[in-house]
């Protein structure tokens, strides 16, 4: 029993050492806090003591003369495009171009067999004439009295019927004739003599390439500035030769899904150089902003609610809220929020906080 109260005296003894010692160490600790810290403040100059200025790069706000050219995408189209076929079947008994050559309006491109119906065509004539001669006496009939109103009206029913029937012929004729619908370059034939021919069957492209469209889009915010005859510039990825077209087509109303106006320009192609389906940069001249602000797109800092820039005030840096125009490869256009003068810190963006204290180094822009 003795022995138990010994053990736990000894526990508690033990304890009480600890938490003793605990509560030393700890003051030992905030001591050496406090004097480290009035170490700090004497270094700093207390707690009032300023912090080393940031160096940033800087231009001042100068108005300039600026075209506002739009640059985007698009494609270069044919003038016209068709894919040659037959509008019946048949075998082909002749081929009347040659690939990659340039074919008139209406020249024959291919001929299919025509026997059939060419035979169909002479029965019906032979009708059609006998029906004439019918109907030509069945009138010198009727002129006598011999014949009646009714009787007449049949025989020219017939020769009307006979002459109906040779016309549809003559068209189903027309049709085994393939002529080039408008001047252009023809393509690759998919075809040989002696191939029988469908409806389905792709006999060659045939397109139309002087002048060329140039297909493209704009966004919404730039439609109302899109006139008709507007001049374009662009280049292709095959060439570095600056090509030059004109507006001729603009889509009546706005694309919901991607909110962007479609328009059409005209090229000329006299060289065959601009070749369709290539990709096209083209640049729009929209007009000339006189007193622009511009500034460098590094300067601009994306926000949730917007853009912002800063500027250096009174040796400090201090936000502003911006709205932006157009964009180039190395400036924007700010269309509110700046004034002529302000000083806008171009570096240190990811540095940078309200207030903060910063020596601008100007450079020239």
């Amino acid at each position: 029993m003795k022995k138990r109260y010994i053990i736990y005296a000894v526990l508690a003894i033990g304890l009480a050492y600890l938490v003793y010692y605990r509560i030393n160490a700890n003051k030992k600790l905030e001591g050496k806090g406090g004097a480290s810290a009035g170490a700090g403040k004497g270094k700093t100059g207390g707690k009032g003591g300023a912090s080393a200025p940031l160096v940033v790069d800087g231009i001042i706000v100068k108005p300039v003369s600026f075209d506002n050219d739009l640059e985007v995408t698009g494609a270069i189209d044919a003038n016209e495009s068709v894919v040659l076929k037959s509008e019946v079947s048949g075998l082909v008994t002749g081929i009347y171009f040659k690939e990659g050559t340039t074919v008139s309006k209406g020249s024959v491109l291919v001929k299919v067999n025509d026997r059939d119906i060419q035979a169909q065509l002479q029965d019906a004539l032979t009708k059609q004439k006998l029906s004439g001669t019918n109907e030509n006496r069945a009138k010198q009939l009727l002129a006598k009295g011999a014949i009646s109103q009714e009787e007449y009206d049949t025989a020219l029913a017939d020769l009307k019927s006979l002459q109906a029937q040779a016309q549809l012929i003559r068209a189903q004729l027309a049709k085994t004739t393939i002529r080039a619908p408008f001047t252009g370059r023809v393509g690759l034939r998919s075809i040989s003599a002696g191939t029988y021919l469908t409806p389905a069957t792709v006999i060659a492209n045939l397109v139309s390439t002087n002048p060329v469209k140039i297909t493209f889009s704009v966004p919404e915010k730039y439609a109302g500035q899109i006139k008709l005859n507007s001049e374009i510039t662009f280049t292709t990825d095959g060439s570095s030769k600056e090509n030059k077209g004109k507006v001729y087509a603009i889509e009546p109303g706005i694309n919901a899904a991607t909110r962007t106006l479609q328009i059409r320009a005209l090229a000329p192609n006299a060289d065959n150089l601009l070749l369709p389906g290539s990709f096209a940069k083209i640049k729009l001249a929209l007009n000339t902003l006189q007193n622009a602000i511009l500034i460098p797109n590094e300067a601009v800092i994306p926000v949730l609610k917007g853009k912002i820039v800063y500027i250096q005030k009174g040796g400090k840096a201090q936000e502003v809220k911006v709205e932006a125009g157009t964009r180039t490869d190395e400036n924007i256009v700010i269309t509110s929020g700046l004034k002529v003068g302000d000083t806008v810190l171009t570096t240190g963006s990811m540095a940078l906080k309200k207030d903060a204290p910063v020596k601008v180094h100007l450079v020239k822009q």
